[in-house]
């Protein structure tokens, strides 16, 4: 509510000086100074942009002092690190020519305010100059889309054949994680066997290879440190998207169709920790794309471990077949309890007396 009250004050304060300023010019007018405040005007206003361009600069600054601490770690993959590259050149040229076109900007208003002695100059056309600033901006942004497409046909590309693979599909609101087990092979997939409580992600029993995979669907992935990792993309439902901010990856969840991305982390969590001095340090999958009401709550964590600390903990881990088997298997009896009775024969017919 007070931000409110002050947007509206600020508003009123610029209406006042606004009719103030066009009371003031109409008097002006009346008197037959017009031209003699014209100049005293145009003065002001080159002053007030000499002022507003040096504010603007301190405000840069001043912004960039403050959200630096609150920026992203650094890149905790390999190819995260050629990313951070692109953006920094990005950041040059692009810094470059902001800083370049507003100073001069800011300088002619100054320089050339109109005056009584200066008249303005006509220049409608000039083919180098329209050559130069078409060339050369084109140029720039054919070098960075060039470096965009090399980072992003490498994510994309083929991952190495050590890698470890693992599969996450989105769901709303929460990834599922599938990793190969023994075999190392995944089993086949029908959507149609997809069922909340019994088969989250429509595995096919009637292949051997499914009856080994790992399913972790509390969101939580584990990677190992050092390790190139695949990571095979899938949808349940709408279009999501795994973000990995700390990877500097992401890639849409698209129903009906694989999608594929591969990274090497350079960290485990527990460095991080260390790195950022944050001992509640996490790696974050989010979901960068609006998929509907719950949105906001689908978030999934990433552990990067050692190659040991991997192995012991997916040691520990069920096969998804086996853990549903024996959910869905009947309770024992309990010792020394009493036999259940034979519902299948008919009970004695019970006759009411009439007398």
């Amino acid at each position: 509510m007070s931000g409110l009250i002050i947007t509206a004050l600020v508003v009123l304060v610029f209406i006042v000086i606004y009719q103030i300023a066009k009371a003031s010019e109409l008097a002006t007018i009346l008197r037959g100074d017009e031209k003699k405040v014209k100049g005293q005007t145009n003065r002001l206003m080159a002053w007030l942009m000499v002022a507003f361009f040096v504010l603007g600069m301190i405000g840069i600054y001043k912004c960039h002092v403050e959200l630096m601490d609150k920026m992203l770690p650094e890149s905790a993959s390999v190819q995260g690190d050629n990313y951070d590259s692109m953006l920094f050149v990005t950041l040059v040229m692009t810094g470059i020519v902001f800083f370049v076109t507003q100073i001069l900007l800011f300088y002619f208003i100054f320089r050339y305010q109109s005056t009584e002695n200066r008249k303005a100059f006509f220049y409608s056309h000039n083919n180098k100059l329209e050559i130069l600033w078409t060339t050369v901006p084109a140029l720039a942004l054919v070098v960075l889309v060039v470096i965009g497409l090399k980072n992003w046909f490498t994510m994309t590309d083929i991952a190495p054949k050590d890698s470890l693979v693992v599969e996450i599909v989105g769901k709303q609101f929460n990834w599922i994680i599938r990793y190969p087990g023994p075999d190392g092979v995944f089993g086949k997939r029908d959507y149609r066997l997809t069922n909340d409580a019994t088969n989250v992600l429509g595995l096919d029993w009637n292949d051997p290879a499914s009856k080994d995979d790992i399913i972790i669907e509390n969101g939580e992935m584990h990677i190992i440190d050092k390790r190139n990792v695949q990571l095979v993309i899938n949808s349940r439902d709408v279009i999501h998207d795994v973000g990995l901010p700390h990877f500097r990856m992401k890639m849409d969840a698209v129903p009906g169709i694989t999608t594929t991305m591969w990274f090497t982390p350079k960290f485990t969590t527990e460095e991080m920790k260390a790195k950022t001095k944050n001992p509640n340090f996490v790696y974050e999958i989010s979901c960068d794309q609006m998929c509907g009401k719950g949105h906001y709550s689908m978030r999934g964590t990433v552990i990067v471990q050692t190659a040991a600390e991997f192995k012991e903990w997916i040691g520990k881990q069920p096969a998804y077949y086996a853990g549903q088997q024996k959910a869905a298997a009947p309770a024992p009896a309990a010792e020394g309890a009493a036999p259940a009775a034979d519902t299948t024969k008919a009970a004695p017919a019970t006759v009411a007396s009439t007398h």
